[in-house]
Formats: C-alpha cells, sequence, structure tokens
C-alpha cells in the first residue's frame, strides 16, 4: 500500500516526464550486436536486463564448474587406470586448460570487484571462455572414445557430455555466450573429425542455433525497449520518493486495520526506534505522542485510529523518552478498499526538529551565554529579582557572588581571544561543578560572573564556598598545548543586610570585589559599611581631583638623582605632590591611579612636564630632570609634539630631559609602540626604563626599546647590605646587563649609608634615595645646588635594619589534617603577615605549617588575627632570600 502511496505522489510527474522522452527504436533497429549485449551503448532498462542475466550465470555456473572439474577427474581417472600413457600428457594438458577456463570464469562472476563489472564486459568475457570451454570439453568427449573398457569408455563420455549439458544451461541466458560456446563445438568436431557428414550436420546445427539465438535476442531487446518507458516512470517515482525521504524533512508512514506500523520512512524509523524495539510491528500510539500544548491537538492518535477519523498537522515526538529529541509534524487518513473495507491509516509527515531548535535558541540566546551557555545578564538579574521579591512575612537570606577573573587580559593579549574564549569555557565548567545545585551560575560578559545563593547567608559556609571557587579556578588550564594560569578575585553580598534590591545588592557585592582585587587578588571579600564610603570618597577625590589643577592645589617636588662614584648631583626626578585645602596633603598612590581612570592624567602630566622643564632651565646645564609617563600618555601620538613644545618653551637641551617609563606602556606592543619609541630618541631626550624587575618580563623589553637607563626598583635595594640577603646578587646582575648593553644604572630607595658602599662595590652609577634627603621644592634646588656647589651629602641611618619584605604570593596552609590556600602579603626571616583565612576567636598560639617555599613546610604559630588577616611567627629563622632566587638565576643567565 505504501508503493501506491510513492507512486502516486509523483505518478503524474513521471508520466508527464516518460511521455515528453524521446522513445528508444523498436528492435531490429537496435542491431544484433547491442541486443546480443556485446555493445557497451544502453539504456538504463537494458542494462538492468542484462544485469539479471549475468546474476543468472553466476548464479549456475557454480554448478557447471563443479561438473567440469568431476568430468575432467573422470577421464583423468579413466586413462590412468587403462594405462593409456599416450593419451596422459593429451588429457592433463585439455583438463587443466578447462578447469583454468571454468575458475576464471567463476573468479570473475563471483570476485569483486570483477562481479561488479558492467554487464557487456562479462557479455565479452563469456563469449571467449564459452567458445573455449565448448571446445575443449568436445576434445575431452573424443578422448573419451578412444578407451577401451567398455564401463570406463561410458562413464567417461556420460560424464563429458553431462559437464557440456550443464555448461550449456549455465550459459543459456547469455545468448552471445551459448552462441560462441556451440561454436566451439563445432569447431573442435571439425578438427577432430574431419569434413564429413558429422562435420556438416554440426555446422547445419549452429547456423539453426544461430537463427534462434539471433532471434531470442532481438525478442528479448524489443521487450527491454516496451519496458522501458514503465521502467523509466517506476524509477524515476521511486527515486523522487527516495530522495524525498532521505534529502527533504518529508516521511510517510502506513498502520494496518490494528493501528500496527507497517511501514515507516527509515530516517523516522531509526529516531523513533529503541535498541530492542523496532518501530515496525509497533503500534502508532505507542511509538508517537502529541504535543497537547499546541492549539488544535486536544485529541490524541488513539481516539483517531480507533474513530478512524483523518487529522492534520498535528506535532509529535517519540513517544519513549529520551529516545530522541526530534519534532515532527503529522497528517494521516484512513485507506478505504474498493469493496469499502477499513484498510488501516496512510499518512505522511515534516521534520520540525529545526524549527523547534530554532525557537529554543531564540529563548536561549535570550536567557543564557552563547559562549559558557550559563545564564546571561538578563536572567541573572530576573533570577535575583525573583528572588528577593519575597512577601515581608516571610524572611529568606540570598547571597550574591560577584566574580572576575585575574590576569585574564594577559590571556587575550599574549594568545588571542581564541584562546581566551576557550579559557572562559573550561572557567564555566568548573565554577558549574564548584557551586553544584547550591545556586545560580552566571556570566555578565568578559571575565565576569555571578552566582546567586538562595537561602544562605552563613558567613563560614560562603567563605568555604568561596575558597573553594578561588582553588578551582586557580588550576592550571591546559589548551592548545598552552598551560595557563589565572586566578579569581570574588566579591561577596548578603541580602537583606547588605541590600533588599538587586541593584544595591549588586552594587555592595561590586564593592566587595573591587576591595578584593586592591587586597591581591586571589582573594574573597564580604561587603563593609566602610566600602561604601571608600566609594564615596573616591568619587569625592575624583571631582576634587577635577578642580585641582585647574585651583593651582599641585606642585612638584625634587629627589635628587646622585653620581655613585663623585657624590655629584647630576639630576633631579620631579614628584607631583597635591594640597588638598581641606584634607591637605594627600598621597599619589591615591590619586594618580583615580587619575587614570577617570581620564584626568594626560592634561597632568602635561603639566608636570612643562613645569618640570621650566624648573630644569633655572639649574646648571649638566643636571638633567626625570619626568614619569604614564602608559596612557605613552599611548598618545600626541606626546612627541608636547615634549618638543615643554623643550622649547622651557629653552633647555633635550638631552636634560630624561622621560621615566614603566612596563605598563609594553603591556600592548604594537607597532605604535616602537613608533613612539623612534620619535621620542628623534628629539633627543632621555629614556629611563622605571621600577625594574617588578613587571612581566622586564628583560624583553630591554632587546627591543632604546632604554639609557635601568632604574633599579627599591624592593631589591632594601635589606641588600645585610648579611645573607642575595638582593646584592641580583643588582648586581642588573648592573652586568644594563653594562654590556651600554645603559646607565639607578639604584632607587636607598636609605642608609651602609647601602652607599654596597651599591658602589656593586657598580651601580647613579643612587637615588632618602639617604641624600627628601625631596624639595625647585627654590629649594637652586639654593643646594648654589651653595652646595653641586654635591650631594649623605644623611640618616650608618647600617641596614632588618625590614619585612612585600610579596604577593599564594602558599598552602595546614592545621592539623585541614588544608587550605591562603595568600602572602609580606615575610621576614621571624615571621609573615597572611590573608584568605579567619582563625575565629582564641586563635593565638595556634600551630601550624606554611609552605612559603614549593615542597617545604614551615613550622609556625598564629600571633594575631583580624579581619580575615593573621600574623604568624616562625619556629626557626626563615632566609627570605630564597624567595628570589627564581629572578636571581634568571638574570644571571641573561647577564652571562
Amino acid at each position: 500500500m505504501i508503493t501506491e502511496v510513492k507512486r502516486s505522489a509523483h505518478y503524474e510527474c513521471a508520466m508527464t516526464i516518460g511521455r515528453s522522452s524521446k522513445r528508444p527504436p523498436k528492435g531490429p533497429q537496435r542491431g544484433l550486436w547491442q541486443a546480443l549485449a556485446l555493445n557497451s551503448d544502453h539504456t538504463e532498462s537494458e542494462s538492468i536486463t542484462f544485469a539479471s542475466t549475468i546474476a543468472q550465470l553466476s548464479l549456475a555456473w557454480t554448478v557447471a564448474f563443479i561438473l567440469q572439474v568431476a568430468a575432467v577427474t573422470t577421464i583423468a581417472t579413466s586413462v590412468i587406470l587403462a594405462e593409456r600413457i599416450d593419451m596422459i600428457e593429451r588429457i592433463v594438458l585439455e583438463g587443466s586448460a578447462v578447469i583454468a577456463l571454468g575458475l576464471l570464469a567463476l573468479i570473475l562472476l563471483k570476485c569483486p570487484p570483477t562481479s561488479h563489472w558492467q554487464p557487456f564486459r562479462h557479455v565479452r568475457l563469456a563469449v571467449i571462455y564459452g567458445a573455449g570451454l565448448g571446445a575443449l570439453l568436445t576434445s575431452l568427449l573424443w578422448e573419451s572414445g578412444a578407451l577401451s573398457i567398455n564401463r570406463m569408455e561410458l562413464g567417461c563420455f556420460v560424464a563429458v557430455l553431462g559437464a557440456i549439458g550443464v555448461t550449456a544451461m549455465a550459459l543459456h541466458p547469455v545468448r552471445a555466450a551459448l552462441l560462441s560456446y556451440a561454436a566451439g563445438i563445432v569447431v573442435m568436431i571439425a578438427i577432430l573429425a574431419g569434413p564429413g557428414v558429422g562435420t556438416y550436420i554440426a555446422c547445419g546445427c549452429l547456423v539453426c542455433l544461430g537463427m534462434a539465438t539471433r532471434r531470442l535476442a532481438l525478442m528479448d531487446s524489443a521487450h527491454a525497449i516496451h519496458q522501458s518507458r514503465d521502467v523509466a516512470e517506476g524509477m524515476l517515482a521511486a527515486r523522487l520518493v527516495h530522495e524525498y525521504e532521505t534529502q527533504g524533512t518529508g516521511w510517510f508512514w502506513q498502520t494496518d486495520r490494528d493501528g500496527v506500523i507497517t511501514y515507516l520512512s527509515p530516517k523516522v524509523a531509526l529516531a523513533v526506534s529503541g535498541p530492542d524495539q523496532p518501530a515496525i510491528g509497533q503500534p502508532l500510539n505507542t511509538i508517537f505522542k502529541i504535543d497537547n500544548v499546541s492549539p488544535g491537538t486536544e485529541r490524541t492518535l488513539g481516539f483517531h485510529l480507533s474513530s478512524r477519523t483523518g487529522f492534520s498537522d498535528y506535532p509529535v515526538r517519540p513517544a519513549a523518552f529520551g529516545t530522541s529529541d526530534n519534532w515532527w509534524s503529522m497528517s494521516g487518513r484512513p485507506v478505504i478498499d474498493a469493496q469499502g473495507k477499513f484498510q488501516g491509516f496512510i499518512g505522511s509527515g515534516n521534520d520540525l526538529t529545526e524549527k523547534r531548535r530554532s525557537e529554543a535558541e531564540i529563548t536561549k540566546l535570550a536567557l543564557f551565554d552563547g559562549l559558557t551557555g550559563l545564564a546571561n545578564r538578563q536572567r541573572m538579574r530576573v533570577s535575583l529579582d525573583q528572588t528577593l521579591s519575597q512577601p515581608s512575612t516571610h524572611y529568606r537570606p540570598t547571597s550574591l557572588l560577584l566574580l572576575d577573573l585575574d590576569r585574564f587580559k594577559v590571556v587575550n593579549d599574549t594568545l588571542g581571544h581564541q584562546i581566551g574564549d576557550a579559557l572562559l569555557k573550561q572557567v564555566a565548567q568548573r565554577l558549574m561543578r564548584t557551586i553544584g545545585d547550591a545556586g545560580l551560575v552566571g556570566r555578565l560578559g568578559g571575565d565576569e560572573f555571578q552566582v546567586v545563593l538562595p537561602d544562605e547567608d552563613s558567613v563560614e559556609t560562603l567563605s568555604d564556598m568561596s575558597r573553594s571557587v578561588i582553588a578551582a579556578l586557580s588550576q592550571p588550564y591546559a589548551i592548545d598545548g598552552n598551560t595557563i594560569s589565572i586566578g579569581c578575585s570574588i566579591g561577596v553580598a548578603i541580602a537583606p543586610r547588605d541590600g533588599a534590591d538587586s541593584e544595591t545588592l549588586v552594587r555592595n557585592a561590586d564593592l566587595a570585589l573591587y576591595a578584593a582585587k586592591a587586597d591581591g587578588r586571589g582573594v574573597h571579600r564580604f561587603y563593609r559599611e566602610e566600602l561604601l564610603h571608600g566609594a564615596q570618597n573616591r568619587k569625592q577625590l575624583e571631582d576634587d581631583l577635577r578642580h585641582a589643577l585647574v585651583k593651582n592645589q599641585f606642585h612638584l617636588v625634587y629627589q635628587p638623582v646622585v653620581c655613585t662614584e663623585s657624590a655629584r648631583i647630576m639630576g633631579y626626578e620631579a614628584l607631583l605632590r597635591w594640597e588638598h585645602p581641606t584634607r591637605g596633603g594627600i598621597s599619589p598612590a591615591d590619586f594618580i591611579p583615580v587619575a587614570e581612570d577617570c581620564g584626568l592624567i594626560e592634561s597632568i602630566g602635561e603639566w608636570v612636564l612643562r613645569t618640570a622643564c621650566l624648573d630644569a632651565a633655572k639649574w646648571p646645564r649638566h643636571v638633567r630632570v626625570g619626568v614619569n609617563v604614564s602608559p596612557i600618555q605613552f599611548a598618545n601620538p600626541a606626546l612627541p609634539g608636547i615634549v618638543n613644545s615643554a623643550l622649547a618653551k622651557a629653552g633647555i637641551a633635550p638631552g636634560r630631559l630624561e622621560l621615566e617609563i614603566t612596563e605598563g606602556v609594553f603591556l600592548d606592543e604594537s607597532a605604535s609602540s616602537e613608533a613612539m619609541f623612534k620619535a621620542l630618541k628623534a628629539i633627543g631626550v632621555r629614556l629611563a626604563l622605571d621600577d625594574f624587575g617588578t613587571g612581566y618580563s622586564s628583560l624583553g623589553y630591554l632587546r627591543s626599546a632604546p632604554f639609557d637607563k635601568i632604574k633599579i626598583d627599591q624592593s631589591f635595594v632594601r635589606g641588600a647590605a645585610q648579611a645573607g640577603n642575595r638582593n646584592a646578587a641580583i643588582i648586581k646582575a642588573i648592573v652586568t646587563l644594563a653594562k654590556t648593553m651600554q645603559m646607565e644604572t639607578t639604584a632607587e630607595g636607598v636609605e642608609t649609608q651602609d647601602e652607599i658602599e654596597l651599591i658602589r662595590e656593586l657598580g651601580c652609577s647613579h643612587i637615588q634615595g632618602f639617604v641624600y634627603g627628601r625631596p624639595l621644592l625647585a627654590e629649594d634646588v637652586i639654593k643646594l645646588l648654589t651653595d652646595g656647589g653641586g654635591m650631594a651629602t649623605a644623611i640618616g641611618y650608618k647600617t641596614s635594619r632588618s625590614q619585612r619584605t612585600t610579596v604577593m604570593r599564594s602558599a598552602l596552609l595546614r592545621i592539623g589534617t585541614v588544608e587550605g590556600e591562603v595568600r602572602i602579603r609580606n615575610i621576614s626571616t621571624t615571621g609573615a603577615m597572611i590573608d584568605g583565612i579567619d582563625f575565629g576567636r582564641n586563635a593565638e598560639n595556634t600551630p601550624l605549617e606554611i609552605e612559603v617555599i614549593e615542597g617545604q613546610m614551615l613550622n609556625a604559630r598564629v600571633m594575631w588575627n583580624r579581619d580575615g588577616k593573621a600574623g604568624i611567627a616562625f619556629d626557626q629563622p626563615f632566609n627570605t632570600d630564597v624567595l628570589n632566587a627564581a629572578l636571581e638565576s634568571r638574570l644571571a643567565r641573561l647577564a652571562a
């Protein structure tokens, strides 16, 4: 019945094509050669007919070959038993030829790839081995008559004659092969018997066989021609239906009187079939279920099958949950035969899967992040609003975690955004695993994530969860052969304590996140009221900063840069100071970051540059002035013009101006950075790399940037004169490197007189620090240069005192059997300050172990504990120099 459906769907199209196409010519016009399938030019229907004859030959040939082997074996055995030495050689030769030809034919017919040859190739070969077998078998039949034993002669004769007959039967479907087989027999008779009655009769029989074969071949051809239109129509219809079922979205189905599926398009059958339960033979209403939510689908499939009523465009999906996620539109009608009897249902369907997926994708894009699959900003806001909008009579605490990845921008800048996207996907997976079912995880955009935790306000639980998240996200990532390490900072706010509405809660969590970043990153912080006050103060500071330049609240002070050998003042570094009318002096560490964030740093930096040049114009010509340039200023293409203008207005030589640049300008290494260096050097100003050794990859900058001086950061200078301190070795390596590259060096932060002697011994060319006094106003600088003759006088302590080293590193902490990760803020030989842990009350003298150096646990005790920070004392003195071992080794290798 389904065949009728397929044909009815395309019957009219196929008949039109069949009538409009050119009919092939009838029998005689086709030619005997082509009728015998010896020509390669055939219609599709003829090819099918000829292929059928070859298939018949292939089926029968195995039996024929067995009889051929039996006949050869029989006559060979008889010859041996009869001791006919004169016949053995001929029998073996002819028998081997028979077996070889029969085996060759079997291989060509049965074994790939020759079994898949076109029919005309097999016909041509059949003509050859048919003629050969006819001749050879006739020769064997002749040889059997030469045996003297009557029974043996009769047995050989019957065996060979049987082989001849069966071989003829096997070759019969292939007309040309049968004719050549007969011709081979006649030729061999003529050779063996010579001219005579037998030969003439054989020739006559061959002529009759040829005439009959010709008529049969032409009849076969004519029959194929007459059927070609019907075959073409049927094949076209079948092909169109097959294409419709396999390539299109449509499919067909059919049931019997009981609603059992008797036909189902293969692609749908595969989608709805279970591993042990094929769809064919199953009731229709147990294979499909209707989407009752859709309009017009109130009645079930079972109802329509039992009431024998048609239905149209019902959305259905597999009834077995989990079998497939496909959706289809299904239509059907009852089938009534000519006697009016119900035969079952027949119908068709269309695939709705892509449409449903598109609708789901639209919904997903509206509520989910396209990269990570997490909830997006909109869904997180809706979820938080719904969670917070509970009746006031029901207390329901809600916690909000805001997460920001540390060092993610470096990954994007160095490895590319594709790696960054892959990293975000892995971060999302780790975050989902860590949070689990405790809350809703979302991505707000970029490297910012958010977690909403309903019914949770325990500080201990939230702290444990935050530490778990930080630990999970801080583990190394392996992406495309790259090992990537990042960190995570978390801000936590709890409703309704920290805000009863979503806007306030998000703001306060963001303030807590800002505090976590300010405390060194890689930690979590809870919202505190003072954070809001701090943010408000920062906003007030930004407002005041916008008026400070206009109201002349800034001024410059100058710190001397002294020649190590002669103690002569070689220059001054200009330092910016802000004297607020109500707050008093404000540290540059407080207002410079604000100026960079709010876009005021360029105007302030230009004022500093111009003022410093004007003040330097009043100094002796050998005294330089150093001015700090922020990365934002360096990225401004107008900087060379500003420098030129400041030099021209002050009237000083370009070589007296030294621009101090930090490693921040190299975070975006590009052609513009290289062009800026060239433009500044073309002016003639000097360039100094400030705070050397504290950035990401200082050594790489020295290779490409044209610096005249390296300023060694004060963290390497302090404590260098103490016994056992390795900072001196680091300074020596830096000085050696600078000399090799023909650069000057300035040691910053020199505060004691013994450090002067050490710096001189290490070969550093200049010294800068409080050991030569505090920074001076411009008028005091002129007075010092005039009265002191340009010489500097050392003041301050004679020897260095032990001090703490500021660090920022993670460490493993163990208390009993409990382990966790903390961050070391500063460290000395006797102890350290850590954060990221709350020991609780009465924690003093709690014994613990801390892994300051990888693989080495130090015993210590808690000395004090407050606000998530703690001071610990080591049981044994610790050599802080090992913390700088890695950098020292790196510098030593490069210096060598």
